[in-house]
């Protein structure tokens, strides 16, 4: 991964570059952002767990990336991509999912620009932070419009300081 660290206009964000790599993916369209999100991260919670073909636990990776598609009125509909990548061990041969609705899907390396914020996240605040980041690279800057990303890095026991991010696209030259 590559960083470039920016603030602008009081929005603290960073433009990064990730590798592909395989991920256990679920889509979901659920009738909202917050259930089809704890629906499809608990599929890929047993998943990681072991309800695979080989029945071995992989442990976990952060962040759970939630690819959210906005509506005309700035919603969240509740189609998602939810993805966990898989850990460096099992990226050559990863276990098959037993659940169908599970899939492994090669994702390309990526470069976003991103913002972070905490507690426990729902649609609205991914929402809040999305449109800030929006807002301020405006309309000149080169990334994906019709979706983006909402990323949790923190199970749901941890109480305080949780890190949650949005991620934004960026069109490749």
């Amino acid at each position: 991964m590559s960083l470039c660290h920016l603030l602008q206009e009081d929005v603290n964000y960073e433009v990064r570059r990730y590798d592909g790599g395989k991920f256990a993916c679920v889509d979901t369209d659920s009738r909202s952002f917050d259930e089809a999100s704890r629906e499809a991260v608990l599929k890929l919670l047993k998943y990681m767990g072991g309800s695979n073909d080989k029945g071995v636990g992989m442990g976990m990776t952060a962040p759970v990336s939630m690819i959210a598609f906005p509506k005309a009125d700035g919603s969240l509909s509740g189609k998602l991509k939810v993805g966990l990548r898989l850990p460096t061990k099992f990226q050559v041969e990863p276990p098959k999912p037993i659940d169908e609705g599970i899939r492994i899907e090669d994702r390309p390396g990526m470069t976003v620009y991103s913002t972070q914020f905490g507690g426990y996240a729902k649609e609205a605040d991914y929402r809040f932070h999305a449109n800030r980041l929006m807002t301020v690279l405006g309309d000149g800057a080169p990334y994906q419009r019709n979706q983006y990303l909402c990323n949790g890095y923190d199970p749901p026991m941890k109480p305080y300081g949780r890190r949650n991010e949005v991620w934004l696209l960026q069109e490749e030259p």
